[in-house]
């Protein structure tokens, strides 16, 4: 732990909570506070932020900022603000290594497969699937970093569900360190972002989560400048009639994934490349998911689901994390 760390720490101070519903989900912060009359300020400061990300970035805004770009012309060139071409830049990226398995510009697929903001009924035919493919494609995305711009190539929707929520933890976190509180706990819909440490000297201790059908042992992470985000078949199953459907399609394919990596959790030091790489690592199957934490040089514990040598996959930096 860097001495910097135990030098900010504030043993007479206050763990004040606070937290709303955001994104679909829940938000919340852990504060260590010399005073906790200053939370109310703190809360209304991370509302801001949280309202300006959805403002540009929730496809379930017609005004958005996403939306807009979504409907545009072909051809439209967006000049961008900094919160969405960072998110958007790095999505592209983490699609490029993965070959797809994460990618950004899916969002006609997950409409069709009532992950969007339209309800669905009904599975959608296999020409739909095929056009919703046509429409997807992150090499298709134009990007002029210079000018921090984005061309709509035409027909293409953007879809940040795989690491706007990271995005949103690692701002809050910001809020708070803009606001003096170096010591902090934030979540968002179990993605998570640790500084500093609690007025007892311990860091922000959280456990990874479980698949609730892949036996395993718990895993629990000190977050101190640490993130922490997980992608699993079970966190947002639905059903489209009788159909069970699991939580993630695979872009490659336009289907929902089956992989048999039930969950993926990556721990980074900022939380929306941890939110983006658990996402691309629940679409690749047992070998690839393997291959590509090694390669990327991520700290990941994989669950494997079904008849296979051992259902827990910890990549070499994970495994150098426990062993420290």
């Amino acid at each position: 732990m860097d001495p910097l760390v135990l030098a900010r720490r504030m043993p007479h101070g206050h763990v004040v909570d606070i937290g709303g519903a955001t994104m679909g989900t829940r938000w919340s912060a852990r504060l260590v506070l010399a005073d906790p009359s200053g939370a109310d300020a703190v809360r209304a400061a991370m509302e801001r932020e949280l309202a300006t990300i959805i403002a540009e970035m929730s496809t379930w805004e017609p005004a958005s900022l996403i939306s807009r770009f979504n409907t545009a012309p072909a051809g439209s060139w967006f000049t961008l603000p900094e919160r969405f071409f960072t998110v958007l830049t790095t999505a592209l990226d983490i699609a490029a290594a993965s070959g797809g398995a994460f990618d950004p510009t899916a969002g006609a697929l997950v409409d069709i497969w009532g992950f969007g903001p339209g309800a669905v009924d009904r599975l959608p035919s296999d020409g739909e699937i095929a056009d919703a493919l046509a429409q997807t494609g992150w090499r298709r995305i134009e990007i002029d970093r210079d000018a921090r711009r984005a061309r709509q190539p035409g027909g293409v929707f953007l879809d940040f569900s795989g690491i706007a929520k990271g995005f949103a933890v690692d701002r809050l976190s910001a809020v708070a360190r803009e606001s003096g509180i170096a010591n902090h706990l934030i979540e968002i819909g179990g993605e998570l972002r640790g500084e500093g440490v609690k007025p007892d000297g311990q860091p922000w201790w959280v456990e990874l989560e479980t698949h609730p059908e892949i036996e395993c042992e718990a895993l629990r992470v000190a977050l101190c400048g640490l993130c922490v985000a997980t992608s699993g078949d079970y966190r947002r199953h639905h059903a489209i009639g009788q159909n069970r459907l699991p939580h993630s399609i695979d872009p490659r394919t336009g289907q929902p994934s089956a992989s048999g990596t039930g969950s993926a959790s990556v721990i980074a030091a900022d939380c929306m490349t941890a939110d983006a790489e658990a996402t691309a690592l629940s679409v690749l199957d047992r070998a690839a998911a393997a291959e590509y934490a090694e390669r990327r040089g991520l700290a990941a514990r994989l669950l494997i689901s079904g008849d296979c040598d051992g259902n827990e996959i910890l990549s070499a930096p994970a495994r150098a994390m426990l062993d420290a």
